[in-house]
């Protein structure tokens, strides 16, 4: 599959645009005409920029509002458009964007807009240009895909063809079947944009909330199925207008926009080889076709089978020492060879690592994975771009498979086990004497603080290189604004990974302001919670009209409210089962929580997160 972006998609000047591109790895690049009209570079020095560095020239957009006009506008749309004719023969580009009129349209007649079109594909064929003709959403008589390229089977002409663009296809709804009934040579050019589901006009969706493949709610590995089974072979490339995008480093949004066109091979090559010609699921897979697009695959991985070991790093490590003593947790000795310790309580293994700590308060510094093969599994996420992290061993040691995550996370992927042990814990030393009846404890979910202009490239980051499945976003309100909260999960819920988007007010140091915390599950958390007070544990403590509400809302038995108060504890319930947790205070950006799942719940008690969010901000302020 041939690949390419639009430079809308970036921030930056048109040679930062470039460069970043062929870097991801690009095949070739839009120009959108803004990008050039701004540069100081000339036609010339562009192509030859272009030709430096590997990239194709393959569209130059967007030319506006050129049909269903009166002739004396129509005279006038010729002579431009003429001009930009000459410009791409000068940059050495053959195909031109021509979207539907929006704005300067007043004839509603096909046959009008067949021949004004006939005389814009002569005018390019005169230059040697294509026109690719692409029904805008919103355009004022033309929005539809069907009816675009039934007005390019009217023309009939060798330079006129039409584009289509994922994002006004599927954000009205339309069928995208019917691809497969257009003639491939007349698909001029694939444009691919996925977006979140949202109730607000489309201009404005388009023009603000587009995002790369995989980080939306759009079906577009189906879209790509229609349109390779039409047999279309050109570019398939990203327009994506984001406010988010075209502030964040230029270099790293073209990574992220070629991870998600990796992403999207994939998932359109599974989607053909489980879908039959008309359509029908096919049980198993059905046999896969050839079809003039050759569409890659990655290496295939399963999701993760639990959590291996959760990382903190911090300078002075004597707060998280005492905390975890004071949750139930046991000393297992340092590293033979890393400045590094390890805490455990059950199978929930916590590593407090002091290497290259210096200056620097608790933070979550890396999560370790089980999965089945560690080697193919980081295979895949370095063919999704993902950085490689790399650890020092020595002889006997284990070698993880570590990447980076878009928040700089480090990512180990671990060798899992059927009885949840690992298999490196030897490499400690010896701790302290463990208690009679150790407590069976694993790790429950860990909430990880997100940049804001990293969000969306962590949510694909997770579903690509993890096979983390994102579940609906929540917004939880809290004293500094709302928090967007997205869980990333196994379909099992063995992982559970909470991505959170901090206020704007600390979204730009969200690492450094952020609270992120990780989830211990325990069998008691009564019986835990009394040992831990008994150990000293400094709980968040939970205001009185917390527990008054929770009355009023479950009619709880007295006795077992009474409980709940007396610890500190929260509770939520539904119709599946019940929830019970606590949090301890924070050490740095870092606190921990230990939960209860009874029965069949699933969730993370959302009722009880403003509560949460509420206390923290008092006690940060207080402090």
């Amino acid at each position: 599959m041939r690949t390419g972006i639009a430079t809308v998609c970036l921030s930056g000047t048109l040679k930062e645009k470039m460069q970043a591109c062929a870097i991801a790895g690009f095949d070739g690049i839009e120009i959108f005409e803004q990008d050039l009209v701004t540069s100081p570079l000339s036609p010339e020095e562009v192509r030859k920029m272009a030709a430096d560095l590997g990239l194709g020239l393959d569209l130059y957009q967007p030319f506006r509002d050129f049909d269903g006009v009166t002739p004396d506008l129509l005279k006038a749309n010729l002579k431009r458009a003429e001009a930009k004719f000459n410009l791409m023969e000068r940059l050495g580009m053959d195909t031109i964007l021509v979207c539907s009129n929006v704005a300067t349209a007043t004839i509603d007649d096909d046959e009008l807009r067949a021949s004004q079109l006939t005389e814009l594909a002569e005018l390019a064929g005169d230059h040697g240009v294509k026109v690719a003709y692409e029904a805008l959403a919103w355009g004022k008589y033309v929005n539809d895909y069907e009816h675009a390229y039934r007005l390019v089977e009217m023309v009939d002409h060798p330079n006129l063809g039409t584009c289509l663009d994922s994002f006004h296809i599927l954000s009205r709804d339309w069928d995208t079947a019917p691809i497969e009934q257009i003639n491939a040579d007349k698909i001029f050019f694939v444009q691919v944009a996925d977006a979140p589901k949202l109730s607000m006009d489309v201009l404005s969706w388009s023009r603000h909330y587009r995002v790369f493949p995989g980080e939306g709610q759009f079906e577009l590995a189906k879209f790509m199925g229609h349109v390779v089974r039409a047999g279309y072979t050109g570019p398939v490339s990203l327009e994506v207008f984001n406010d988010v995008f075209r502030q964040s480093d230029t270099e790293r949004t073209a990574v992220d926009a070629m991870r998600s066109l990796i992403w999207l091979e994939e998932q359109s090559a599974n989607w053909l080889a489980g879908t039959s010609a008309d359509g029908e699921s096919v049980n198993g897979g059905a046999s896969r076709r050839r079809y003039p697009m050759e569409l890659a695959t990655l290496p295939k991985v399963n999701e993760p089978a639990g959590f291996n070991f959760a990382e903190v790093k911090a300078d002075d490590t004597a707060q998280l020492e005492k905390l975890l003593g004071q949750l139930g947790f046991e000393f297992e000795g340092r590293h033979r060879t890393k400045d590094v310790q390890l805490w455990t309580m059950g199978q929930a293994r916590v590593i407090i690592n002091e290497q290259a700590a210096s200056h620097s308060e608790p933070a979550i510094a890396a999560l370790g994975f089980d999965v089945d093969s560690p080697v193919i599994a980081s295979a895949r996420a370095q063919q999704l771009k993902a950085p490689v992290v790399a650890r020092k061993v020595q002889a006997d040691e284990e070698v993880f498979q570590g990447i980076s995550a878009p928040d700089s996370t480090e990512i180990f992927l671990c060798q899992g086990s059927p009885d949840g042990t690992a298999a490196w814990t030897h490499e400690f030393g010896e701790g302290l004497e463990h208690s009679a009846a150790p407590q069976n404890a694993v790790i429950d979910h860990v909430n990880l603080a997100q940049p804001w202009q990293h969000f969306d490239e962590a949510v694909l980051f997770y579903t690509s290189a993890l096979a983390l499945e994102p579940q609906p976003f929540a917004e939880v309100p809290s004293p500094s604004g709302l928090v967007r909260s997205q869980v990333m999960e196994t379909s099992d819920g063995s992982v559970r990974l909470v991505l959170n988007l901090a206020p704007a007010q600390q979204a730009q140091s969200a690492r450094k302001t952020y609270q992120e915390h990780i989830a211990f599950a325990v069998g008691d958390l009564v019986a835990t919670a009394r040992s831990a007070r008994d150990r000293g544990l400094e709980f968040l403590e939970i205001p009185a009209n917390y527990y008054e509400d929770l009355d009023a809302r479950f009619d709880l038995e007295p006795g077992f409210l009474a409980t709940l108060k007396e610890l500190n504890l929260l509770y939520d319930r539904d119709a599946n089962g019940e929830f019970l947790h606590f949090y301890t205070a924070t050490v740095g950006s870092v606190f921990f929580e230990m939960v209860e799942r009874r029965g069949n719940y699933d969730g993370y008690g959302a009722p009880n997160a403003p509560v949460r969010h509420a206390v923290q901000y008092d006690s940060l302020h207080r402090s």
